[in-house]
């Protein structure tokens, strides 16, 4: 038995299903919920004044809080832990959101980028969230590798692989490269790219260098490694990390923009692929962090329900999620975000990547 259902357990009767209204009213309004409210719901007839000595007893326990003068409460993180956990009911997925997750997997769309950028997109509109998808790594092997110049800060890495999937990479080169240096670095990369995956690729480089070190100019060196840190480095911008919908997170009250613009700046900045993909891999199946427990942001005001998907080889190669606020719809997104990664990893299990 988990901490939630000892907790939940423990109280009685009226006490549990008090807990269960107040959360499910926040959840369905974002607003708190009072006693007198919930004297026209309760299953037994109650007096207001008995229900708000329950509240009182369930926000000494820490699971209710008074948000402000009013009579009215809330559920703490600790309170939406405890019912995710332990009271909420998971819904089925309603025919119209499957409907509209099928379409967006099922045009024929040669990339594979351009077909998780179509499910991010449909599964953020569906939910009225932010949606998160984690692209797996292109594993195929390397037919072709060329460095192009966009400015004394920015650089692009052509990737051409063997079964003819084209990726365009930004990343920063070290200061004071030249187009010579990047053809250098291109031919040196050239050289030992044929028939090698990008982690074969990156390992053989990572010995060569060592070995040739005398024979690339220290600009070529710098820029074959800069390219190699784009490429695998956890935590580096390597767009694997398709966002959409952020604009959903804004259109609540005035007082959440600043939350709000937080949640950007983490997203922007951090694209933390590596502990995205961390939180999924702990089992199979969906998982819920709600505040301060998702790890992947600094900000404590949102919720990610994420799941991972897999491989024909039932390997985890990505993830799929929804963030929002905490008072998100648990029960009707965790079969959403359940469906779609299993969707996922279907399409790219016939497709043969992973």
């Amino acid at each position: 038995m988990n901490d939630a259902s000892k907790v939940l357990q423990d109280l009685n009767d009226r006490s549990r299903e008090v807990f269960r209204r107040v959360v499910e009213g926040y959840l369905d309004s974002g607003d708190p919920v009072g006693s007198r409210t919930l004297t026209r719901s309760m299953s037994e007839k109650v007096s207001a004044a008995t229900i708000r000595n329950v509240m009182q007893d369930l926000e000494y326990m820490g699971l209710l809080d008074s948000p402000h003068v009013s009579a009215g409460r809330i559920p703490t993180q600790l309170g939406l832990r405890m019912f995710v956990d332990g009271l909420m009911e998971v819904g089925e997925l309603a025919a119209d959101d499957r409907a509209r997750i099928d379409a967006s997997a099922g045009a024929n769309e040669p990339e594979v980028s351009g077909l998780l950028d179509r499910v991010g997109a449909a599964l953020s509109g569906i939910t009225r969230g932010a949606s998160l998808v984690l692209t797996p790594k292109h594993e195929a092997p390397i037919r072709h590798i060329e460095f192009v110049s966009l400015g004394p800060d920015r650089a692009l890495v052509v990737l051409v692989f063997a079964d003819g999937q084209v990726e365009n990479r930004v990343f920063t080169p070290p200061l004071g490269q030249t187009p010579s240096s990047m053809r250098e670095a291109g031919n040196f990369l050239n050289a030992l790219a044929e028939g090698r995956t990008l982690s074969e690729l990156r390992a053989h480089i990572t010995r060569e260098i060592s070995v040739r070190r005398q024979e690339l100019d220290v600009l070529a060196r710098e820029m074959v490694e800069s390219g190699l840190a784009v490429w695998e480095a956890p935590g580096e911008r390597q767009e694997r990390l398709i966002v959409r919908g952020q604009s959903n997170l804004i259109e609540g009250e005035a007082e959440d923009l600043e939350r709000v613009r937080s949640l950007f700046d983490d997203l922007e900045r951090k694209r933390d692929i590596a502990e995205f993909l961390d939180l999924t891999e702990a089992g199979e199946g969906v998982r819920i962090f709600i505040g301060s427990e998702n790890k992947l942001f600094s900000l404590s005001g949102s919720s990610l329900v994420v799941s991972p998907y897999m491989n024909a080889d039932r390997k985890i190669i990505g993830a799929v999620g929804v963030i929002g606020p905490t008072r998100l719809n648990y029960g009707r997104i965790v079969p959403i975000v359940d469906y779609t990664a299993q969707l996922v990893g279907r399409m790219l299990s016939g497709r043969g990547k992973g």
